[in-house]
């Protein structure tokens, strides 16, 4: 099972990074020109707080968003949740359209998923089901998390070659 999991997991990394190509480099622009960047992960996608802040190689300038009135013109956001329908999300993204925010959110795009459209920058994590079967028709084995973390790091090593093009 580990092996079936560990194909799927490496063609959902492919899928990701060649349907989202174009979406990396937009959205690490945008995060680029920011003074910082706040990061918000919703439920499971926390862990890309930790990893932003807490991880071996640190995001530059990254802090953590817990309220919106402490954004500026200067800051940017980046925004991690399952789904383009998480309401939650979606109230944090109206906010910082608001106060002229710019974000990047990083979801799985569904229908009437309102978070895709009040983005910059939207990267999808093309997961819609689990990526095993069991034998019972259903599938299990949602990897988000790791998903989100792979596109966090796309992101990073994209800002890091922007700012480091500057320096």
């Amino acid at each position: 099972m580990l092996k079936m999991f560990t194909t799927q997991l490496t063609g959902l990394f492919k899928k990701i990074s060649d349907k989202e190509e174009f979406s990396f480099e937009d959205g690490a622009r945008l995060l680029a020109q920011g003074q910082t960047i706040y990061l918000l992960g919703f439920r499971e996608m926390k862990a890309i707080e930790f990893e932003a802040l807490e991880g071996a190689e640190p995001l530059k300038g990254a802090r953590i968003l817990t309220n919106a009135e402490e954004l500026t013109s200067a800051d940017r956001v980046l925004l991690f949740t399952r789904t383009a329908g998480d309401q939650e999300a979606i109230d944090w993204a109206l906010k910082l359209q608001e106060k002229d925010i710019p974000f990047v959110a990083v979801s799985t795009e569904i229908p009437d998923g309102k978070l895709a459209e009040l983005a910059d920058v939207h990267i999808n994590l093309q997961l819609t089901k689990g990526l095993l079967p069991d034998d019972f028709g259903n599938r299990y084995g949602y990897p988000s998390s790791m998903a989100a973390l792979y596109v966090y790091y796309g992101l990073k090593f994209t800002i890091d070659e922007i700012l480091a093009e500057y320096e």
